[in-house]
């Protein structure tokens, strides 16, 4: 990882993976065509004061995955990121665009992050495999970040076109380097003289999300839904005031809404226990981009773009937040077990085996180990995504020989119900009332696992849904505060 923070000489990429889709995103200008005309001029903006407090100027601690001798400078500045559906419609972008305009009227400098339109990226992938079932992984996101180039110059329109002065750029252009793993890649370093210059001539930066470029010069994407993690990534490397998500959905809710109609929007939320669940299949915000907020200590505020309503802060754990057991409730769905029974019970066996699953970069959610036969044999399950099952049963299914594995065996169509919260530190019977209501709701677990702030129980995938509303009714979230008393 470079620790200098200007990589120099990052030549600018346009993919030629646009023409590849024109007959989708030609779908998107029709939505474009029908509403434009109604948006042509912006309605009057109003200045106000800004309620994040300005960061001071400082040193940022050492991360993993952006260099350690970053500096915090002095200026006023925020992160906006927009989602899909934020962004989905002629009419959506120039919302989105004024709530930037707004922020420059406030004196703020303003760095937008945008995703590809709507279902664009779902699309992409339809026709990708379309035409290969097992499409390369380095032609997807050569395909798949063409969809953002599209929404980043469309909003610099729109901002253009009330008057005021934006750029767009990809990654190759900004200088956001990754590391080479095509469709999972992680953040190593930002060069950050572009996006300099450009804030200081008075502009709107939108930056394409989702993307980044390896040392080669092979354009990367960060995984689904990493925009996010593109947006906390450059609020930690500018020492924004505030990174914004601006999605959908007015924050985060104690479980899915479409799942539990009751759920409640929580007002805050610590780093901890955002970060379990966007892990524990919470999809209002991406696992990495909060590991950047907490490291870098950056506010993130997930709102709702079609209000100016407070949504949900995520923050350092404050005082109080322990008075309540369980924050939410989530769900993750499409998983699969992998069963490897008859294991040799030796020292190296299962460094071995963890070894060549990281090699094919397969993320394991859970693991359990059970010994039997006088502790000379014993069973290994994994959980992992459905699709990535395949990969890591024909991997240990090759390593069964040369490690004398008895037997692997696959278990499809589960998920998983979880319970987070910091408060699971100081309270008592959080365990047991989890399993009780799932009992009572008549769903078997298939396996369990903790941490100190999560409780994990594997379901069969239809009893995912009721498993998280009876679990959520269970610890009455629906009737209390961030504080732990009554609504």
């Amino acid at each position: 990882m470079a620790h200098g923070f200007s990589l120099g000489g990052v030549e600018s990429l346009r993919p030629s993976g646009l023409n590849r889709c024109l007959p989708i995103i030609r779908e998107q200008f029709k939505s474009l065509e029908s509403t434009a005309h109604h948006h042509s001029t912006p309605p009057p903006l109003k200045t106000v004061g800004h309620p994040y407090p300005v960061t001071k100027p400082g040193r940022l601690p050492i991360c993993s995955n952006l260099p350690a001798d970053i500096t915090i400078s002095p200026m006023s500045l925020i992160v906006q990121k927009f989602g899909g559906t934020s962004v989905a419609t002629a009419e959506k972008i120039h919302r989105a665009a004024r709530r930037a305009i707004q922020e420059r009227l406030n004196g703020q400098q303003v760095v937008m992050v945008v995703s590809a339109m709507g279902k664009t990226t779902d699309e992409l992938l339809t026709l990708a495999r379309a035409v290969s079932p097992n499409p390369p992984k380095r032609e997807l996101d050569m395909l798949l970040t063409t969809g953002e180039q599209v929404s980043i110059a469309l909003m610099a329109m729109a901002i253009h076109g009330f008057g005021h002065e934006a750029i767009s750029l990809t990654a190759g252009q900004l200088g956001l380097r990754t590391d080479s793993v095509h469709t999972r890649a992680r953040i190593q370093s930002i060069d950050r003289q572009r996006l300099k210059a450009e804030l200081d001539a008075g502009k709107v930066v939108i930056v394409a999300g989702f993307q980044g470029i390896d040392q080669a010069g092979e354009i990367t994407t960060l995984g689904r839904g990493a925009s996010d993690t593109t947006a906390a990534a450059l609020a930690a490397v500018l020492g924004a005031t505030v990174c914004e998500i601006y999605t959908d959905v007015d924050g985060v809710y104690t479980a899915d809404p479409r799942i539990v109609p009751n759920a409640r929007k929580i007002d805050a939320i610590s780093y901890d226990e955002m970060l379990e669940m966007a892990s524990a299949g919470a999809g209002v915000m991406h696992g990495r981009a909060i590991e950047f907020g907490m490291r870098f200590n950056v506010p993130i505020h997930v709102r709702s773009s079609l209000t100016d309503a407070p949504g949900t802060r995520i923050m350092t754990e404050s005082e109080g937040m322990e008075a309540v057991s369980v924050r939410g409730v989530t769900l993750k769905e499409d998983l699969a077990s992998i069963v490897v029974t008859d294991v040799p019970a030796q020292t190296g066996v299962p460094a071995r085996v963890f070894e060549e699953i990281g090699k094919k970069n397969i993320v394991v959610d859970d693991i359990v180990q059970a010994n039997h036969a006088g502790g000379q044999r014993a069973s290994l399950a994994l959980l992992v995504d459905s699709e990535d099952a395949d990969t890591a049963t024909e991997l240990l299914q090759r390593l069964a020989g040369e490690l004398g594995i008895g037997k692997v065996e696959v278990f499809r169509d589960l998920s998983k119900v979880s319970a987070i919260g910091v408060g699971m530190r100081s309270h008592s019977g959080v365990a047991s009332t989890m399993f009780d209501a799932l009992r009572s709701a008549t769903i078997p677990i298939w396996g369990i696992s903790t941490s100190e702030i999560v409780i994990s129980c594997v379901v069969a995938a239809g009893d995912g849904p009721n498993g998280v509303r009876a679990v959520h009714d269970a610890f009455d979230l629906s009737a209390h505060d961030d504080n732990g008393t009554d609504a």
